[in-house]
């Protein structure tokens, strides 16, 4: 009886165990794009990436593997990752040949789930917005910068399985259908809307593009909410990057809030409104601080203020702290230009956040080397949080 009783309470509290399931959730922007590979001033075509993929021997595509096998994130967002439709060259290609090959006797990591999708960058808009006199300015005309379509893209990699035909995107939502939105309040010098009423009728909100992409956890949808807004600056006195960047990061502060807020919102099969979940993470390179740098700073504010958001627990390291020793926000950056500039950002309800962090070894550390430049790696660190997902 009592032997029966006690195999019960085992069995009953290994069920608790099981639902109290933690999960290591990050960004990670890699500069994984063409123009990386090439000597400075020379233009890339596009195919640079994809060329060093199917080697496996180029070695910053290699620390960066060993960065992800080291940390070893459960769901990860890869920014500036060159987009291409042949899964075989691109995200397949990175997989199999750096990912699950031991990088410097690490042990390999699997991501049998992953979704990437066309972006904004490099695809050319047919008006002239730069104000150069011509439309089709490369880079200069296209919908988010790029010089070719795909430039500076997106992928999501996950060890758990990925809804994909809930998956929502919203790269060809208009930037003037925004209520409120910056868009008007961007001005040529001599007072006129910056951008044409030609301009506005095609201009895309989101630089890159904006995902929703649900992922199962333990019976569970926890919905990506994944982007890569503009830099606020590369512009003039009208400040159009710095406005879009701020409407940019706006979308996910309505998208995810209640009541009518987000009515405005479409996606790119025409279904309207906002999430329709409280348990979520915001993924990505914003590009933007609340406390430093030259963006607006109202945007990334109202979204770390969110009532939804858990913004308590801010990632840092002491690379960090190190690398700007006379700044009391050096610990939280998460680039070497000095900035918090990648976030993920849960929700309140998805579950208690136990444990975060930047990767940004100090340079007495051995794994200096990963991280020592550019070249090494990326201008960006790799930013995770441990959730443990709610029952």
């Amino acid at each position: 009886m009592y032997k029966v009783v006690g195999l019960l309470i085992l069995l009953a509290g290994g069920a608790l165990v099981a639902q109290a399931k933690t999960v290591r959730i990050a960004t990670y922007n890699v500069s994984m794009e063409a123009s990386n590979y090439l000597p400075r001033g020379v233009s890339p075509v596009g195919n640079e990436l994809f060329e060093n993929l199917k080697t496996g021997d180029n070695q910053q595509i290699r620390n960066i593997a060993e960065i992800i096998q080291r940390v070893r994130p459960d769901i990860i967002l890869l920014n500036e990752f060159d987009y291409t439709s042949d899964d075989d060259k691109g995200v397949k290609a990175f997989i199999n040949n750096y990912l699950l090959v031991s990088q410097h006797g690490n042990k390999r990591i699997d991501y049998p789930y992953f979704y990437t999708a066309p972006v904004n960058t490099g695809v050319a808009s047919g008006v002239d917005l730069n104000h150069n006199g011509m439309s089709t300015d490369n880079g200069g005309d296209t919908f988010g910068f790029g010089l070719y379509p795909g430039q500076y893209g997106m992928l999501l990699l996950s060890r758990y399985p990925i809804q994909r035909d809930t998956i929502r995107t919203f790269q060809h939502f208009l930037w003037q259908d925004m209520p409120n939105g910056l868009l008007s309040s961007v001005k040529a010098e001599d007072g006129s809307d910056w951008y044409s009423p030609e301009a506005q009728a095609v201009f895309r909100l989101s630089s890159k593009s904006h995902w929703d992409v649900p992922i199962t956890l333990h019976n569970q949808t926890v919905h990506i909410l994944a982007s890569h807004p503009t830099p606020p600056v590369f512009d003039g006195p009208e400040n159009r990057n710095g406005k879009r960047n701020h409407d940019e990061i706006r979308f996910w502060t309505d998208y995810i809030s209640a009541g009518k807020v987000a009515d405005y919102v479409y996606d790119d099969k025409g279904r309207k409104g906002g999430i329709n979940s409280n348990q979520f993470v915001i993924l990505g390179d914003l590009n933007a601080s609340a406390k430093e740098g030259d963006g607006n700073k109202e945007g990334i504010g109202g979204l770390l203020n969110n009532a939804k958001v858990n913004n308590q627990s801010i990632p840092h390291s002491e690379g960090g702290a190190l690398h700007s020793p006379n700044n009391e926000l050096g610990p939280s950056h998460t680039a070497f230009w000095r900035m918090r500039a990648d976030y993920v950002i849960p929700s309140k309800a998805l579950g208690e956040v136990t444990d975060s962090g930047v990767f940004w070894p100090t340079p007495q550390d051995p794994l200096h080397r990963l991280i020592r430049d550019r070249q090494a790696s990326s201008d960006h660190r790799l930013v995770w949080v441990d959730v443990d997902i709610a029952p």
